[in-house]
């Protein structure tokens, strides 16, 4: 559950953000959350329909200053899901079927706001030795 991942080349990376509702906590979310990644690593993992890997992140409040142009240095309180897939067809399949709508929904119900956006990979590299 905590270990590195390893992505390969040309994989293609969603980026969903969540706004919980007024006065939901991460703790009340967090059974939700892991029980929608865990359906989507044991049903659509690999050649089950192309999930490579996923992350899951808490903004911390941090705002680089420095990274960022014409931004607002401030940010509500949000929450990341970043997944890796083989293809975008492969991700959007798995989140149409509804083993995964049904989890989807008990987390939405909890959200004011979930947008998912996908990227497609350019580059990626390491520190020599690494």
């Amino acid at each position: 559950m905590f270990d590195p991942i390893t992505l390969p080349y040309g994989a293609k990376m969603l980026f969903n953000t969540l706004k919980l509702k007024p006065g939901v906590s991460f703790d009340e979310v967090e059974l939700a959350v892991g029980e929608m990644c865990n359906v989507v690593k044991e049903t659509y993992g690999g050649d089950k329909g192309g999930f490579i890997a996923g992350q899951v992140f808490r903004f911390s409040g941090f705002v680089s200053a420095e990274g960022s142009l014409n931004a607002s240095l401030g940010a509500d309180e949000h929450y990341a899901i970043v997944t890796y897939w083989r293809s975008y067809e492969e991700h959007e399949k798995s989140h149409a079927d509804k083993i995964f709508a049904s989890k989807f929904e008990a987390m939405a119900q909890m959200c004011t706001e979930a947008k998912e956006l996908g990227y497609e990979m350019l580059w990626q590299g390491a520190p020599d030795g690494h």
